[in-house]
């Protein structure tokens, strides 16, 4: 089994996580509150799974990330996916602000506060930089450091959240606090969701040492499952008896709302059932959507969300939807985003090469305006020379 094959399951995690993402953002930000009945067992399960999503989206990209870097034999600096990591990660970041940005207040001259909240791509932007810094630490020293430090980040920003999220961290101009504090608005900030990327990345290098055993999937499926049972079960039961026994405040406020290592829980149990079902999930389908997150994201959030024009679904259908109508709309936009992210991939190279023409023709225009100036902002500015010298001996006489 090829080491691609082997990623089959991991791309297929990754669509099913952003296609329920896009249809957690349409349900979330269009359904009529009326009907959002804490009662209804419909309703929770989906909350459920909804509250699964993001857990899933920022592992396996710590996985796939993490994957591609340690499978090339050279070390350190030496290896080229450092480097790319380091763009990607600028990248994600880049593309986060741009997905904020309103054009009709920059022709305002304003620059809304809402361009500065931190989101998903933010997040997952510094998670790849920092993994890259840990792996640049670590990887040539003793083989077991960089999985070792991964695993620690995760189980310290697990464990500390209960104490730092009542930080404001009002020492920090805003737009960087908006990376620890959702006071202003972040809807994710990068503590504790690191722990997720990191967590990912642990679970990549396992992957990768163990990789020719032939027991590694029945190992790896059954491994997940006990854990992931364990921390959905067992962990706040845990924390408490921790408590008693230490008197340790922390263990109780971790107790109080341990949804961390729930979660964490659910993202193995959810990486053990694609495990299992590895051997069908083969369709090109699956692995095109799980390798085009990125370009679905961006989709989503523009027809969603209105990004550059403010004009999206969410400002005309803002928690107005009926269920019926909400649940058929979810799905027709997952299949649009989908589509039209796809037909981007399939024509990028075309579309790159004629932006480049544009952009090119727009630089030489303009250089050709600047050049055809000169002479003109030269004569203006010899004319009002002239003026000020006959004000001024005006005035002096």
């Amino acid at each position: 089994m090829t080491n691609s094959t082997r990623l089959y399951f991991i791309d297929t995690m990754r669509a099913w996580a952003i296609l329920m993402m896009l249809q957690g953002h349409f349900i979330d930000g269009l359904l009529d509150p009326v009907f959002r009945n804490p009662e209804s067992t419909l309703y929770n399960i989906w909350l459920y799974f909804r509250g699964i999503t993001a857990p899933v989206f920022f592992t396996v990209s710590g996985f796939i990330f993490t994957f591609l870097l340690i499978r090339v034999p050279q070390l350190g600096w030496e290896n080229p996916r450092v480097k790319k990591g380091i763009r990607r990660g600028l990248q994600l970041l880049l593309i986060g602000y741009l997905l904020r940005l309103n054009l009709f207040g920059l022709l305002k001259g304003q620059l809304y506060d809402s361009f500065f909240l931190v989101d998903v791509l933010h997040c997952i932007g510094l998670s790849i930089m920092a993994i890259t810094g840990v792996y640049l630490l670590t990887i040539k020293k003793r083989k077991y450091l960089f999985p070792l430090s991964l695993l620690g980040i995760s189980v310290l920003l697990f464990l500390f959240e209960p104490l730092y999220k009542q930080w404001s961290f009002g020492f920090l101009p805003d737009a960087m606090a908006n990376y620890f504090t959702k006071a202003n608005g972040s809807v994710f900030t990068i503590i504790p969701w690191l722990g997720y990327t990191a967590f990912g990345a642990f679970l990549s290098i396992l992957f990768t040492r163990f990789k020719e055993s032939k027991f590694l999937y029945p190992v790896a499926i059954v491994a997940s499952l006990v854990v992931g049972q364990l921390l959905i079960r067992f962990s706040s039961e845990a924390f408490m008896a921790l408590h008693e026994a230490t008197g340790v405040e922390l263990f109780k406020l971790i107790y109080a709302n341990n949804y961390l290592f729930i979660r964490l829980g659910d993202v193995l149990v959810v990486f053990a059932l694609f495990m299992m079902i590895r051997k069908f999930l083969v369709h090109q389908a699956f692995l095109k959507i799980g390798q085009n997150t990125l370009a679905i994201y961006v989709i989503h959030f523009i027809v969603l969300y209105g990004s550059f024009t403010g004009l999206g679904l969410y400002k005309f259908l803002h928690h107005g939807l009926t269920p019926t109508v909400a649940i058929t709309g979810a799905i027709a936009f997952m299949v649009i985003c989908t589509y039209a992210a796809l037909q981007y991939d399939k024509h990028e190279t075309t579309i790159k090469k004629r932006l480049a023409t544009v952009a090119e023709q727009v630089k030489t225009q303009a250089v050709a305006a600047y050049t055809a100036s000169i002479p003109l902002v030269r004569e203006v500015g010899y004319q009002l020379k002239l003026l000020l010298r006959r004000v001024f001996g005006v005035v002096r006489n």
